[in-house]
C-alpha cells in the first residue's frame, strides 16, 4: 500500500506533494534526484497514487479506491512506467511510451501520469524527443523523471521541470526504523545504519543479507592487506564476496567508506568521526602511507568500477582495474 505516512524522512517532499495533490495543482514534469535507494520510486508511486485518488478525503492516497488497489497491483491505466529494455532509453521509447500515448486522454482518472525510473539513461535524442512534450503538455500529463545523476539531464529538460532532492536520512532515523520494523538487535541495526549513510535502501539490503558482516570482514581484509596481497588475491576474495552487480557496488561503497575515513584522519588526527573506529590502528597506518593526491586517485577509481559495471563492463575488468588503482 502506498502511504505517504509509510515513508521514512523527507517531509519537505511529502509536504510539498500532499499540497499538490490536496489543490488538485501538480506541476506539469518533476525530477526526482537523490542517489539509488534514497526513496525516490517509492515517493513517485505514491505522489502518483495520490493524484489518481478516487477518495474525498484530504489525506490521499486513501489505499482503499478502486484507482489505490490498481496503484498496489501494478494496473493503474493511467500510470505508465518507461522502463528500459536496453542499457539506454532511446528516442523510439520516449516518442512510442510518452509523446504518442500522452496524446490519449486518460482511461478512468483525472491525469496521464509517466514515471521514468531511470531518466538519466535517456539518450540526448530522447531527452530532446521529450523536450517538446514537457514544453506543451496537455492540462492532465504529467511527467516524473528519477535520476540519480543529475549531471546526465539535459539543462533544457532541468530548467523545465520542478526539482526536488531527496537528501540523507539521519543515522538515528533508519536505526530506529530498522529496530521497529525489522525487530532486530540495537547494535546490527546501528551498524548497518552507520554503513548505509543515510540511505535506507542500503540499510535494508544490509539488514536483510544474513552474511553481510562476513561479507564487511573479507571487505575489510583486502583494504587492511592491501599492501602486501597481490592483485589476483584481492579478486578472488571479491569474487568470494558475489559477482552480483548490486552487491559489488555495495561493498565497493563500503571501500568508499573506507577510504574516506583514511583521508578524514589524515587531515585531522580524530578518530572520533571515523565510520571504521575499531579499525584506528589499520587507518591510521594507510593514512601514513598515502598522499592525498593518492587517495583522491583512488576514490575516483571507485567511482570508475561503479561506472563500468553500471555500463556492463565484465565484472573481473572492472574490478581488477580498481584494484591496480588501490595498488598503484
Amino acid at each position: 500500500m502506498f502511504l505517504f505516512s509509510e515513508i521514512m524522512g523527507h517531509e519537505d517532499i511529502k509536504e510539498h506533494l500532499q499540497m499538490a495533490i490536496r489543490g488538485d495543482k501538480p506541476f506539469h514534469a518533476y525530477i526526482f534526484h537523490g542517489e539509488v535507494g534514497c526513496g525516490k520510486e517509492t515517493m513517485a508511486k505514491t505522489f502518483a497514487a495520490g493524484l489518481q485518488c478516487q477518495s474525498e478525503i484530504n489525506n490521499r492516497p486513501c489505499g482503499d479506491c478502486p484507482s489505490c488497489k490498481q496503484m498496489e497491483s501494478g494496473n493503474q491505466p493511467d500510470v505508465i512506467w518507461v522502463n528500459r529494455e536496453l542499457s539506454s532509453i532511446g528516442v523510439d521509447d520516449i516518442r512510442e511510451k510518452i509523446n504518442s500515448s500522452i496524446a490519449i486522454k486518460p482511461f478512468s482518472s483525472p491525469y496521464k501520469i509517466f514515471i521514468v525510473p531511470e531518466a538519466d539513461r535517456m539518450t540526448e535524442a530522447a531527452q530532446n524527443a521529450l523536450l517538446k512534450t514537457i514544453e506543451e503538455p496537455p492540462e492532465y500529463g504529467i511527467i516524473l523523471l528519477l535520476t540519480s545523476n543529475m549531471d546526465a539531464i539535459l539543462p533544457t529538460i532541468q530548467s523545465r521541470c520542478l526539482k526536488l532532492e531527496f537528501r540523507p536520512l539521519s543515522t538515528a532515523a533508519i536505526e530506529k526504523y530498522l529496530i521497529e520494523k525489522y525487530d532486530v538487535v540495537d547494535y546490527r541495526a546501528r551498524t548497518s545504519a552507520i554503513f548505509a549513510q543515510g540511505n535506507l535502501g542500503k540499510a535494508i539490503r544490509y539488514i536483510e543479507s544474513e552474511d553481510f558482516e562476513e561479507k564487511r570482514d573479507k571487505v575489510l581484509r583486502i583494504l587492511k592487506n592491501v599492501h602486501t596481497m597481490d592483485v589476483s588475491e584481492m579478486l578472488e576474495i571479491i569474487k568470494e564476496v558475489g559477482e552480483d552487480k548490486a552487491d559489488a557496488k555495495d561493498y565497493i561503497d563500503l571501500m568508499v567508506l573506507w577510504y574516506r575515513d583514511v583521508l578524514l584522519f589524515k587531515a585531522t588526527k580524530n578518530m572520533n568521526h571515523l565510520i571504521f573506529q575499531g579499525e584506528y590502528r589499520a587507518i591510521s597506518s594507510e593514512a601514513n602511507q598515502r598522499d592525498y593526491e593518492k587517495i583522491e586517485e583512488i576514490l575516483s577509481a571507485f567511482d570508475k568500477a561503479k561506472l563500468r559495471l553500471k555500463a556492463n563492463v565484465n565484472f573481473e575488468v572492472a574490478m581488477e582495474l580498481m584494484l591496480l588503482a588501490m595498488k598503484q
